[in-house]
């Protein structure tokens, strides 16, 4: 990926933290990295996270002044937002509109730009959102087999998300395989907190696991991915209501409901011990996530490269090795369950299919895309 030169703040907010890294691009080494733990519940928690963020950066040496661009992690951007995007009052407004397609990442996202934009006047401004780079998905793939009603009225469709994370994988699996992103028929397996699984056509996405929400696809840390949408109406029935069953299985399920945690290394620690939530959590994850891998894999022509990226796709290498040891009917070979430091090749099968680990670099693609626009 080429870079132009200049120093950009990359600004990051999440649900439960607010990441600020700041780059010399063209180097790809942050200079500055600090993570604020929050609960963004008001403006000024908002603010003052910013703030504590930017003292942090000034007490590193890093003067505002010095700063070319802000660029800004946005969940979903919708159906207009389709690539980077500067932002003024205008863009801003626009984003507030969209803000309940991910309630809970999209309004944080807005204020943490409105609180960037008066800190930082001076330095342009840029939204990238997770969504975008699945802009390319044809119909056939972003069609839910809905009434047309749906479609319509309500702009029911799949968007996908994780999409910084995919574009940077793409270049580099065809960086380390010496191969033209164009020539590849890659998926990329995004595997942690949420996890997604994405099929890209000669660097281009065509099919992705996650839908209109973050909700849909393989199991995750928090999140119960695809379930029988009858359980909802029986939920409801039953008496539950719509708001609590929307947090349980945003916040309660997936490892953390099956498992009791949502992070991997407890409950690998814990199946070596013998426990039995542990093991079944493990079981799922990998089962689904190989399921999801599969079915995603069926929109491609033929398969050179899966790719494992995300916290748990990066660190549980005997989460990788089993979930490839289930993929062989698509040709992806088995590989060893040990740790591998750094981007690599994994394994290159007799099949032509490499299996490779990606460390995700959202911050790097934002910060290129940031600046690439302000400096025109």
């Amino acid at each position: 990926m080429t870079s132009p030169a200049g120093r950009v703040l990359v600004l990051n907010a999440g649900s439960a933290t607010l990441k600020m890294t700041v780059l010399d691009l063209p180097d790809a080494a942050p200079l500055f990295d600090h993570s604020v733990d929050w609960e963004p519940r008001s403006r000024s928690a908002i603010s003052d996270a910013v703030d504590t963020a930017l003292h942090a950066a000034a007490r590193s040496g890093i003067d505002r002044s010095s700063v070319a661009a802000v660029g800004h992690r946005v969940v979903h951007g919708g159906p207009r937002f389709v690539a980077p995007t500067l932002l003024d009052e205008d863009t801003v407004a626009a984003l507030d509109e969209i803000a309940d397609l991910a309630p809970l990442h999209n309004p944080v996202a807005v204020e943490t730009i409105r609180v960037a934009r008066k800190r930082l006047p001076a330095a342009p401004q840029v939204a990238a959102f997770d969504t975008a780079f699945h802009a390319t998905l044809p119909e056939v793939a972003r069609r839910y087999p809905v009434p047309d009603g749906w479609v319509r009225d309500h702009g029911i469709r799949r968007y996908g998300f994780h999409g910084l994370s995919v574009e940077w994988s793409v270049g580099r699996t065809a960086s380390l395989l010496g191969r033209p992103p164009e020539d590849l028929r890659i998926l990329v397996a995004h595997l942690g907190g949420g996890s997604s699984v994405t099929a890209v056509d000669g660097g281009r996405s065509i099919d992705t696991s996650m839908g209109l929400t973050p909700l849909e696809g393989l199991m995750m840390a928090t999140r119960a991915g695809s379930i029988d949408p009858g359980i909802v109406f029986r939920l409801m029935r039953d008496g539950a209501a719509a708001d609590d069953i929307e947090r349980q299985l945003d916040h309660e399920s997936g490892l953390v409901g099956v498992g009791g945690t949502s992070d991997m290394r407890r409950l690998l620690d814990k199946e070596r011990s013998g426990d039995q939530r542990a093991i079944l959590a493990i079981d799922l994850f990998v089962r689904r996530a190989a399921a999801g891998i599969a079915a995603i894999g069926t929109s491609l022509p033929r398969l050179d490269a899966l790719v494992f990226t995300g916290g748990i796709g990066e660190h549980a290498a005997t989460v990788r090795s089993r979930i490839c040891a289930r993929l062989g009917l698509l040709g992806v070979p088995p590989i060893r369950d040990g740790a591998t430091d750094g981007d690599a090749i994994l394994e290159r099968g007799s099949t032509g299919v490499s299996v490779l680990k990606v460390h995700a670099r959202e911050d790097l693609v934002i910060a290129t895309e940031a600046l690439g626009l302000a400096s025109g």
